[in-house]
C-alpha cells in the first residue's frame, strides 16, 4: 500500500507541457510580429531560434521539429515581408534556423530514448520489490495485518526497509528492519536478511535461534569483509523480530537495536520498550549479549505498530520531528489498514512537499481472536 500515485513528478511534468508548448508559438508570433514592424537595420530573426530549443527541454522530437518548421516558415515570412527571400542577411538566418532545429530535434530524440530507458528502469524496480519485499497477507491465524513502504524517492519504490511474515504451527512471526545505507547495497543487504527470515522462520524452534540465524547470515555475508577479518562491518542492519503465539494473549520481541513497536489499546498508547536490546544485526560479534526475548501482554483488540526510523524521523518545515506515538492515539479504531492510511496521509502532510528523508516502513498487526 503506497497512498502516493504513482510517479507524481513525471504526472505533473506530463500535464505541465500542454502549458508549456505555448511558450515557443508566443515566442514566435511576438518576434515575427516586431521583427516585421522594426526598423530595416534591426533584425530580430536570429531569436527564433529560442522557439525549438526551448520545446526540446520538455517535448518529444516531433513537436521539437514542428515547432521548428514553423519558426522557419515564420522566418520566410519576415523575409518576405521586410526583402525578398533571396536576401543574403535573410537567406543566412533561415539556413541557420533549419540546421538548429535539426540539431535540437535530434537531442529530442535521444532525451526521448532516455526517458523510455527511465521508464524501464522504474518497472525493473517495481518488480525488484514485489520479489525481495513480498506484499504481507492480510489475515495470518488470529491476526490482521496491514503494511505500507514509502520510499524517500518515489521513482525509485525499493530500498533499505524491509518486512516479512512467516507462520510457524502455532505461531506467526514477523520481522521489521532498517539497512543502514541507501541504494543497491542496502537493498542487497535486506534481501540477505528477508531470504534468512523466510528460511528459518518456520524452521527454528525458538526466537533467539531464529535471530541467531540472522545475525550468522549477516555475519557470513562475504561483501563485509572488505576490510579484512576480524575488522568491524560498515554494513549492519536494526531489526525488531517478533513471535505472537496463535494461543497466548501475548508476544514475544527481540529488539536489535531497532525502534521499539508500539501497542495500541483502547485509545492508549504504549512503546514495547525491551530491558535488554540486543546490537544491529552484523554487529553482535563484536559485543556478546544475546537474543534474549521478552513478553508482552497482546490480547484480542489489541493493535501493535512496527516502523522503522524513516517514520518517527521525518521533520516539517521547522525541524520538528514526526510524533508518531501521538498521531497513533489519535486514530479513531477500524483495523490496521485503516490505521496505516491514517498515519500515511498524517506523515506526508507532515513532510514539506510530501517528501520524506529516509525510506519509511511501517506494519500494523491486530489480534482479532482465536
Amino acid at each position: 500500500m503506497d497512498p502516493r500515485p504513482p510517479y507524481p513528478r513525471t504526472r505533473r511534468l506530463r500535464e505541465s507541457r500542454a502549458v508549456l508548448l505555448s511558450v515557443p508559438f508566443f515566442l514566435i508570433a511576438v518576434v515575427t510580429v516586431v521583427d516585421v514592424l522594426a526598423p530595416p537595420d534591426v533584425h530580430l530573426g536570429p531569436f527564433l531560434v529560442a522557439a525549438p530549443a526551448l520545446t526540446a527541454s520538455f517535448a518529444g522530437p516531433r513537436t521539437t521539429g514542428f515547432v521548428g518548421a514553423v519558426a522557419v516558415a515564420a522566418q520566410v515570412a519576415v523575409a518576405v515581408a521586410r526583402t525578398t527571400l533571396t536576401d543574403l542577411n535573410h537567406t543566412f538566418q533561415i539556413i541557420a534556423l533549419v540546421l538548429i532545429s535539426a540539431f535540437v530535434t535530434f537531442f529530442a530524440h535521444l532525451r526521448e530514448l532516455h526517458e523510455e530507458q527511465l521508464t524501464r528502469l522504474r518497472s525493473v524496480a517495481v518488480a525488484a520489490q514485489q520479489v525481495v519485499l513480498r506484499p504481507l497477507r492480510d489475515r495470518m491465524g488470529p491476526l490482521r495485518i496491514a503494511s505500507v513502504y514509502l520510499a524517500a524517492e518515489a521513482e525509485a519504490q525499493i530500498g533499505g526497509d524491509l518486512y516479512a511474515a512467516a507462520r510457524t504451527a502455532e505461531s506467526t512471526r514477523l520481522i521489521i528492519g532498517d539497512v543502514r545505507g541507501k541504494g543497491l547495497e542496502a537493498v542487497g543487504d535486506a534481501a540477505i536478511v528477508l531470504g534468512a527470515f523466510r528460511a528459518a522462520a518456520h524452521l527454528e524452534a525458538d526466537l533467539p535461534g531464529l535471530v541467531a540465524h540472522l545475525e550468522a547470515a549477516v555475519a557470513t555475508d562475504p561483501d563485509r569483509d572488505a576490510d579484512g577479518p576480524g575488522q568491524p562491518a560498515e554494513g549492519f542492519t536494526t531489526a525488531a523480530v517478533l513471535d505472537i503465539p496463535d494461543g497466548e494473549a501475548s508476544l514475544r520481541l527481540v529488539s536489535c537495536g531497532h525502534p521499539p513497536p508500539l501497542l495500541l489499546r483502547g485509545g492508549s498508547v504504549v512503546a514495547l520498550q525491551v530491558d535488554h536490546p540486543a546490537p544491529p544485526l552484523g554487529l553482535s560479534e563484536f559485543v556478546d549479549t544475546g537474543f534474549a526475548p521478552q513478553s508482552f501482554s497482546f490480547e484480542p483488540g489489541d493493535v501493535v505498530l512496527l516502523y522503522t526510523d524513516g517514520v518517527i524521523e521525518a521533520r516539517d518545515a521547522s525541524g520538528v520531528f514526526y510524533p508518531l506515538a501521538e498521531r497513533a492515539a489519535d486514530w479513531p479504531g477500524d483495523g490496521p489498514d485503516a490505521l496505516l492510511r491514517h498515519l500515511c496521509a498524517d506523515l506526508l502532510a507532515h513532510a514539506p512537499g510530501g517528501l520524506l528523508g529516509d525510506d519509511a516502513a511501517m506494519v500494523a498487526i491486530e489480534r482479532v481472536g482465536g
